[in-house]
């Protein structure tokens, strides 16, 4: 196949005129991104997203462009839980204006579940909540039963 034939192949995305891209996402970790943003409920702005991408660096990738929609660095940083090395470009006026790094918070409320099935937190209407104990590997404490959750455990409320 020759270059023209492989530019033929490419799939041409709308450029962002306002929003966020989350880049550099685990393929198998798409979906989670989504949910934990809030994403699957936004009904207005425009979101594109990429599965499979070639990347250089992960050999493949996803990736995710949110027209109008920006994080504050909290949301942002939950994504460290299960995409530890995305990135997040800042557009406006179709020009990246800020590029950030996702961190893992010290602190983990409402989004994960407490692996210990005797947990309050399975049982009663109670927000779990998780002080992260080691960035990486990720382990985090539960607040109420203290049983350490590490990232083969972790589940997505």
């Amino acid at each position: 196949m020759n270059d023209s034939e492989k530019n033929l192949k490419k799939l041409k995305v709308s450029a962002l005129k306002n929003g966020t891209v989350i880049d550099h996402i685990p393929p198998q970790n798409l979906f989670k991104v989504i949910s934990i943003l809030g994403l699957d409920k936004i009904r207005e702005d425009m979101i594109t997203f990429g599965m499979n991408l070639d990347s250089k660096a992960m050999g493949s990738k996803a990736l995710i462009k949110i027209s109008n929609k920006y994080f504050e660095d909290d949301d942002i940083n939950r994504i460290a839980l299960i995409a530890p090395n995305a990135k997040l470009n800042i557009i406006k006026d179709y020009k990246v204006v800020e590029k950030k790094e996702v961190q893992v918070p010290d602190e983990v409320i409402g989004i994960v579940k407490c692996f210990n099935p005797k947990c309050i937190t399975n049982h009663e209407d109670i927000s779990t909540s998780f002080k992260v104990i080691n960035k990486d590997p990720l382990e985090l404490k539960c607040k109420y039963c203290e049983k350490i959750t590490n990232k083969d455990q972790m589940f997505l409320k």
